[in-house]
């Protein structure tokens, strides 16, 4: 029997309730899940990658299943292939998400047709959870409690003493 693998990519900078929910319902889809946590050239993280991969893995663990992370630095559909997936899992927040993700399918399409990628609509309490607004209200003073997991948080918040807030 051939096992399903699917990839679940992303910056993950921090880790997010709205990934974990997505990494949960993604892995019930597939035998095996990969969660390929990558540098984006075009985003300034606030931890680097080994900070972000740690962080990644002690969630997913929390979460069981047959879940590997995995670090990478190229094209998404090239690093689908060397996982042997033939699914890339997306989640969907808003309209806006969508229309971004719809091009980036297509452009994957045409780079890769053997894998296909497959969209989860956000849990509807967590859509607006995106990982740009946790840093920006942390950056602020504000509560993120409500949107990452706890340890998470105290990462992120140390980070934020180390950095210095915004504002004050």
């Amino acid at each position: 029997m051939t096992t399903r693998i699917g990839v679940y990519p992303g910056t993950f900078d921090p880790i997010t309730l709205g990934h974990t929910d997505i990494i949960r319902r993604g892995a019930k889809l597939v035998d095996r899940l990969v969660v390929g946590v990558t540098t984006n050239a075009a985003k300034s993280p606030m931890f680097d990658i080994e900070e972000r991969m740690a962080m990644v893995r002690r969630e997913v663990e929390a979460i069981g299943g047959d879940i590997e992370v995995v670090s990478f630095d190229s094209l998404l559909m090239d690093f689908a292939e060397r996982q042997g997936a033939k699914v890339i899992v997306r989640g969907l927040r808003a309209v806006a998400d969508f229309e971004y993700e719809y091009q980036m399918a297509g452009m994957n399409q045409q780079i890769n047709p053997r894998v296909e990628t497959v969209f989860l609509m956000a849990d509807v309490a967590l859509q607006p959870i995106a990982s740009r607004l946790v840093k920006e209200i942390a950056l602020y003073g504000g509560d993120i409690t409500k949107f990452v997991p706890a340890r998470v948080s105290d990462e992120v918040i140390a980070r934020v003493a180390r950095i210095g807030r915004k504002g004050s």
